[in-house]
């Protein structure tokens, strides 16, 4: 998959307008980068927002950390969602695992599913938009997550997901266990990467507010109770997964197309 080749482009190419045989004029319409020696950081980047929109198929990452299956049944729900938007194409991710596998047998966690591609962070650049999924670890996200965001120095060197959009949903075994704590502890990520946090907020309507049954999510994002392991995402958690991804890619669509 290509680098920024959506709507929110990597800082670090040309647009293809000012690609190849382009008359020399068209080159100051480039984003320009000014490199910065390690001591002052990463480069800076000036004429962002002289991209026009870009004619491509917007593609949007669902990258998530899964040890159960709780997340990776979500991440396919908000994958349904972003592909309800005309235009949107959804893609899965996994982040890499971490633990060896005998200490997965030794915790009952299920095999992966194979279908799903790993994903490096070199990877990233190439959406438009990112959701990222994962359970919770006393109120933050787990080691493999933070694994992976900690490999994405590269790309932050040369500031290449800036002004990307990018959300959170997550899983979490008790209701005080950290539905808002892991998303919110979560964002500091999207910060320093210069990348647009969308919350979710209140948009999934009244099933936000009742307390008929048991549930999960916030406005941060959506969320699962997964228990002692053994809960599935209930009909409801689900609905609000598809409804994240659908929100999510309406909000990327209106910003490459305005």
């Amino acid at each position: 998959m290509g680098k920024g080749e959506g709507c929110f482009p990597s800082t670090s190419r040309k647009h293809p307008a000012v690609e190849g045989s382009a008359p020399a004029e068209a080159n100051a319409a480039e984003v320009e980068v000014v490199k910065a020696d390690a001591a002052t950081g990463p480069e800076s980047v000036s004429n962002f927002s002289t991209f026009p929109p870009f004619p491509a198929k917007i593609k949007i990452f669902i990258v998530f950390y899964s040890m159960y299956g709780h997340v990776e049944a979500m991440a396919k729900k908000i994958k349904e969602g972003v592909e309800n938007v005309e235009g949107v194409e959804g893609y899965l991710f996994r982040v890499a695992e971490t633990l060896p596998a005998d200490v997965l047998q030794k915790m009952h966690a299920p095999p992966k599913d194979e279908s799903i591609p790993i994903i490096s962070a070199s990877d990233l650049p190439g959406a438009d938009a990112i959701l990222f999924g994962f359970p919770t670890r006393y109120g933050t996200m787990p080691a493999q997550m933070k694994a992976f965001f900690d490999s994405t120095d590269e790309i932050w060197e040369s500031q290449q997901l800036t002004g990307k959009p990018g959300g959170f949903f997550v899983s979490t075994g008790t209701q005080g266990g950290g539905q808002e704590t892991t998303a919110w502890t979560a964002i500091t990520q999207l910060v320093h990467h210069g990348m647009l946090f969308i919350p979710v907020g209140y948009t999934f309507g009244a099933s936000m507010f009742k307390l008929d049954e048991v549930k999960a999510g916030s406005p941060y994002g959506a969320g699962t109770f997964a228990g002692d392991g053994t809960k599935l995402p209930t009909e409801i958690e689900l609905a609000f997964a598809e409804h994240q991804g659908r929100y999510t890619a309406g909000i990327v669509k209106r910003l490459c197309t305005s």
